[in-house]
């Protein structure tokens, strides 16, 4: 175990070095991608959603594709579709662009919401189903999804479902001043993700997704995500609140950023930290919130004071 944590905080070294000055949040999509769940960056243009994306692919050494969406990408170029061989007298299925390890739909809400609706088996069920049939994709499988913000020439808007779906939902935002004088000099033609060396593969990441899995929750951390996730639904500046999904993103993630710290059980802190990126965009604010101008953000931060923690006298053993 301790070999793979390393191989993994490798991994976090060589994205800071691309992405200067973010290292709360490659810590947040590495502690999603070993949790077993999809990512959603939300941004402004250029300032590395699609870099940060490349670099773990290449880093954690997955099979990847990269799908520029625009209005007139269809559902078969994600999920595949059979063409007619004549040689062989009958329709062969061509695998669409799903089929690899890391998907990164960059730019998703810049195209319709049909070809949206093709990713919603393929990111729940791991499955992609073309005329009757049902096919698997690769282990392990995610989607890296950048999309322009709401509002933003030409964009479509994510349906509920599949926000959902991704584990958590965040932004780069611009770099500060000292990261970006940094990239300044380091400005040349050649990309930095072009000299990224693969440093575990997709086997190796499976068996610390397991490690992940095994992390202890003890019943009154269960009960403080349950309370939680609870809270979005009673509140009166949220006219919906977070899916049971959410409640299992919600443990899913804290276990990862239990296991990064070298812990074999979720604590507390671990919740509360994971609580923002896991319900942010899963929630939705009501008349109330946007009359009295109040943001997602501020509501969960309140239901996060608001919601006691549980106090634990000693680690609890599995």
């Amino acid at each position: 175990m301790d070999t793979r944590r390393k191989a993994v905080r490798d991994v976090l070294v060589q994205v800071n070095g691309v992405i200067l000055g973010k290292e709360r949040l490659t810590l947040e999509v590495l502690a999603a991608l070993l949790a077993g769940g999809h990512v959603l960056l939300e941004d402004m243009p250029g300032v590395g959603k699609t870099t940060l994306a490349i670099a773990f692919a290449r880093l954690l050494g997955l099979e990847w594709k990269r799908v520029q969406f625009t209005p007139d990408v269809l559902p078969s170029d994600l999920t595949g579709f059979s063409v007619y061989h004549r040689e062989a007298g009958q329709f062969v299925y061509q695998p669409g662009a799903v089929f690899c390890n890391l998907l990164l739909a960059d730019e998703i809400n810049r195209t319709s919401p049909k070809t949206q609706s093709a990713l919603l088996e393929v990111m729940e069920e791991r499955q992609v189903t073309v005329e009757g049939k049902t096919r698997r994709l690769p282990e392990p499988f995610f989607v890296i999804a950048t999309q322009n913000p709401a509002g933003a020439v030409g964009t479509q808007l994510l349906p509920p479902a599949q926000m959902d779906r991704f584990m958590i939902c965040t932004a780069i935002g611009y770099p500060d001043f000292e990261s970006e004088c940094a990239m300044a000099r380091g400005a040349d033609s050649t990309r930095r993700t072009d000299a990224l060396e693969a440093l575990m593969d997709a086997e190796t990441l499976c068996a610390i997704r397991r490690e992940v899995e095994a992390v202890f929750v003890h019943d009154a951390i269960a009960r403080y995500a349950v309370r939680l996730i609870d809270a979005t639904r009673r509140s009166p500046y949220l006219e919906s609140g977070a899916s049971p999904r959410g409640t299992l993103a919600l443990v899913r993630m804290a276990k990862a950023a239990a296991w990064l710290q070298g812990n074999g059980f979720v604590a507390p802190a671990d919740i509360a930290e994971q609580f923002l990126p896991c319900t942010n965009h899963r929630v939705q604010l009501s008349v109330r919130a946007r009359m009295e101008n109040v943001d997602r953000e501020t509501v969960l931060k309140q239901i996060l004071e608001e919601t006691p923690r549980p106090k634990l006298q000693e680690k609890p053993r599995a």
